[in-house]
């Protein structure tokens, strides 16, 4: 496919290739970035905040601690478990420059879903939050984790500059439980005690692995995107050169409302506006719409990143709309498609386009943009990245012209290396350099691509991969249920809910059952929201289970 949208649509002062190798490494790049910016405010949450040099010298002293008193070596995955607060960009950068791999864990795991990631990464050690630890303790004996590092909201007073209100101290670690298990240091102790310790810097190349991502299984099970540290800085110069032209080195601030576990915030907002000299405001709970509005209220924010849920959320949050805007610049909507709707009544109440793009956890994620001139939105996903190359194939394998429909395949160095320790499940998508999206998507005549359908039976809720097997297989595991087979339903804020259809073994099993069962398996996002039981399930003649027929 030629690369029309170059000529026709990439707007003034955006670079049609970046250099994926300007830097070997992301600590090369952390490094160059904390100098220059040494007295900017990197991170802020809740009221407190922390510096680059600050976020330099705690880094390092985390590195240093895993080197010399956990003895962790170059390659070693290190399991990062923690909400967005102050804690996480120093243990992601202490990990990297200690040359680990950082393997990025939802917190609201449940403990079958964490025990498969520990053990699938082999994670040695691991950072978590102590309101989460009840998770971890029931599994941390069939896994190979060795060091925990605990901490609590608690901990984060100690970036406060001055004395620390013991009174709050005390408060805030009365409201979660104490767990007492093997190995467990506190957050605070590993700062204090690796600040006295000898930090060695590591070599690290390009190929060498900086993330270990996990995303929805076809197979129930997540899989872990090897992404490296070539494919992390690639993505970081395809992001910087695409916003680039908005923005003003060391002047900006983002709100940082997703979780940083997530690829689509780790990359956008904790990595991008690092190499701006950004400022990342880190809102610990955005299911608190009324105070999110309240936190906003006391910062001129310039940059904004999300999913359509968390767009159309705040648009309904009294107080919203009588925000300061004069300072945005820059909003971005991704993870899932960003709503007509939401995003006219955006630009009417910011004064300020949502512009759209679409990636995924196995490019790093950005894969597309829409222009930062865009006037309007089209509903689109915008133009490739700098040094990106798509491919439309039809059915039959042959390339589609323009306007005609078929799955988007995508090349570039923002492509992961693979599926960590699945073979078969890196052939099946990654063929020549090539990455086949599961996406249906086209292309106008200016380069513009639009997705159309899904090839994949992927549910996406609120911007969260859901792939039905594993809930198909939770739910079959209920000695009741005999067949089971989950599907996506439109949702006006959530953009899909799980649906699930069963065929009972136990006729006496109720809707609330099930869908008790599943909560005891699952993350929340992916617990069915509905359920319907039928006495058969559509198949194939050789007996597979017609989802699209459900839908």
């Amino acid at each position: 496919m030629q690369k029309v949208w170059l000529e026709k649509s990439y707007p003034p002062g955006v670079s049609h290739e970046i250099d994926p190798d300007r830097y070997s490494s992301l600590v090369e790049m952390f490094d160059k970035y904390v100098g220059i910016y040494a007295n900017r405010a990197a991170f802020i949450n809740m009221g407190a905040e922390i510096t680059y040099a600050e976020l330099e010298e705690q880094a390092k002293a985390f590195a240093a601690y895993c080197q010399q008193d956990l003895g962790l070596k170059k390659g070693d995955r290190f399991a990062i478990m923690v909400p967005n607060c102050l804690q996480y960009p120093v243990a992601l950068f202490g990990a990297l420059l200690a040359g680990l791999t950082v393997v990025n864990v939802n917190p609201l795991y449940t403990a079958r879903e964490l025990e498969h990631q520990l053990n699938d990464s082999g994670a040695k050690g691991m950072l978590i939050i102590e309101n989460f630890a009840h998770t971890l303790e029931q599994v941390i004996d069939n896994t190979n984790v060795q060091h925990i590092v605990m901490t609590s909201l608690g901990d984060r007073l100690g970036f406060i500059k001055g004395a620390i209100v013991n009174a709050v101290v005390k408060y805030v670690k009365k409201m979660v439980p104490a767990f007492k298990l093997k190995g467990t240091i506190r957050f605070n102790t590993v700062l204090s005690k690796g600040k006295t310790l000898p930090y060695t810097p590591v070599l690290l190349k390009g190929d060498d692995l900086a993330f270990l991502q996990y995303t929805g299984g076809t197979t129930g099970l997540s899989k872990g995107a090897m992404l490296t540290h070539r494919n992390m800085v690639a993505n970081l110069e395809q992001a910087k050169a695409v916003i680039k032209p908005q923005l003003e080195e060391g002047k900006e601030l983002v709100v940082t409302a997703l979780p940083l576990y997530h690829i689509f915030a780790l990359t956008a907002n904790c990595l991008t506006f690092l190499t701006l000299g950004g400022t990342n405001l880190l809102i610990t709970n955005p299911r608190d719409m009324p105070g999110f509005v309240k936190e906003l209220q006391k910062y001129q924010f310039t940059a904004i990143t999300g999913v359509n849920t968390l767009f159309n959320g705040l648009l309904n949050t009294p107080g919203f709309a009588d925000l300061d805007f004069s300072y945005l610049k820059v909003s971005l909507g991704g993870g899932m498609a960003v709503q007509r709707p939401v995003a006219e009544k955006w630009e009417k109440v910011t004064k300020t386009r949502l512009l759209e793009g679409y990636g995924l956890t196995e490019c790093a994620p950005l894969v597309t943009l829409s222009p930062y001139n865009q006037e309007h939105y089209n509903g689109s996903i915008g133009l490739p990245a700098p040094s990106t190359d798509i491919r439309i194939i039809k059915d039959d394998g042959t390339e589609a012209d323009v306007g005609e429909a078929g799955e988007l395949c995508v090349k570039g160095p923002q492509v992961m290396a693979g599926y960590y320790n699945r073979q078969d499940a890196t052939d099946e998508i990654l063929k020549d350099g090539w990455l086949a999206t599961g996406d249906i998507a086209t292309m106008d005549e200016n380069g513009f691509f639009r997705i159309v359908d899904r090839k994949k039976d992927m549910i996406i809720v609120s911007g969260f991969n859901v792939f039905p097997n594993e809930i198909e297989e939770v739910a079959v595991s209920h000695e009741g249920i005999l067949e089971a087979a989950a599907i996506g339903i439109p949702h006006e804020v959530c953009g899909e809910e799980v649906k699930l259809f069963v065929v009972l073994k136990d006729t006496t099993l109720t809707k609330e059952d099930i869908i008790k069962h599943c909560k005891s398996e699952l993350t929340n996002y992916k617990v069915p929201k509905h359920v319907e039981i039928r006495d058969e399930l559509p198949k194939t003649n050789v007996g597979k289970i017609l989802r699209r027929e459900l839908r």
